[in-house]
């Protein structure tokens, strides 16, 4: 291998900004983690709420998610701006962790969830279309690849922490909410301070990206991929069924959250590898890959209940997000129009959060 293709040249060639990009994911995972891990026992226990409440809560919360992420993108194009747009997302979501924290009814916290939703779904394709604008083409995959795997840090140390509060602080559930409130607005302050957008012609007039002549420039390659990313969500079952795997194998119920943290490691670790490979290798073989990867997840889980071939199964299943979910990214910045990217990935996180 030459020293210029070595995994510690290629990550000092990533740009600042997706550095800072990923950590801004991190921490607000972190913080939001730290409070959706325990709200649906906090709602159940200190609120009184039912099963069905708490369903519609969350079905609710991500619908709304789904169809603000297609019109933030569409708004990212026509602006000719990205970061402000993710800013005003990641703020939303700081804004409502204070209201976990307060409330006193399960009203409160719909209200809360959904507006939480809201700003993921306004920072998601902004976001994308954002690290697309800034890595370099030959860095795209490594760059996505190393912002899923410090968001995906953040989605399992976010439940390590509120479990650790709750043992250190005897379940106070409203403390640990008011502790996920520096995450959030670190995060918001790093985008802010640490993220710098491209500069842009000033002179070219706005890019009404819903125009039929537009919509015409997202090709049948991009089309493709927006099919195939919604073709591997529904190959996919939900993550629930792991932890429900687990539970049949007779492990000990206060060891199985660690089966999900395992699934996290495992695609926190492989998702820059992965991405960074996506750069010199065929993406379609690598998509081929990561699915069997997948159906080798499936068999070994359904052969058999016994623990070890759980925590194998959920360790391949890791193994395929990594390989996957950056690569997707890549390949929508790679087959949209750069001016129509933000509408490009808003179209992709809809088809995939219906498959999901």
């Amino acid at each position: 291998m030459k020293p210029a293709d070595s995994p510690k040249s290629t990550l000092s060639q990533i740009p600042l900004s997706i550095w800072m990009l990923g950590f801004v994911s991190l921490l607000m995972d972190v913080s939001s983690e730290m409070i959706h891990s325990l709200l649906p026992l906090f709602m159940a226990t200190t609120l009184g709420a039912s099963a069905l409440t708490i369903g519609m809560i969350e079905g609710a919360a991500e619908a709304t998610a789904l169809i603000v992420k297609i019109f933030s993108g569409m708004l990212s194009d026509y602006l000719g701006k990205r970061k402000w747009l993710a800013v005003a997302g990641y703020a939303m979501a700081a804004i409502t962790k204070p209201v976990f924290a307060l409330a006193s009814s399960s009203s409160a916290i719909m209200s809360a969830r959904v507006a939480d939703r809201i700003g993921k779904g306004i920072r998601g394709a902004p976001r994308d279309a954002l690290i697309a604008d800034i890595a370099p083409p030959g860095l795209r995959g490594a760059a996505f690849g190393l912002r899923q795997a410090l968001d995906t840090v953040g989605a399992f140390l976010g439940p390590l922490i509120a479990a650790g509060l709750m043992l250190l602080w005897a379940n106070d559930f409203r403390a640990i909410f008011w502790v996920a409130v520096i995450p959030a607005c670190l995060s918001v302050a790093l985008l802010i301070f640490g993220v710098q957008e491209p500069e842009r012609n000033a002179d070219a007039p706005p890019v009404n990206p819903i125009q039929r002549k537009n919509l015409k420039r997202l090709t049948s390659a991009y089309w493709w991929v927006v099919i195939i990313g919604a073709f591997f969500t529904l190959a996919r079952f939900s993550e629930a069924f792991l932890v429900l795997r687990a539970q049949q194998s007779g492990m000990a119920l206060a060891l199985i959250p660690l089966v999900m943290m395992l699934m996290s490691i495992v695609y926190a670790g492989s998702a820059y590898p992965f991405g960074k490979l996506s750069d010199n290798m065929s993406h379609i073989k690598l998509l081929v890959m990561g699915l069997l990867v997948l159906i080798a997840a499936d068999l070994v889980l359904a052969y058999s209940r016994h623990w070890s071939m759980v925590l194998a199964g959920v360790t391949l299943w890791g193994l395929h997000m990594g390989m996957t979910q950056g690569l997707l990214a890549t390949m929508v910045a790679d087959t949209a129009p750069a001016d129509l990217r933000g509408t490009a990935y808003g179209f992709f996180n809809l088809m995939s959060g219906i498959a999901m």
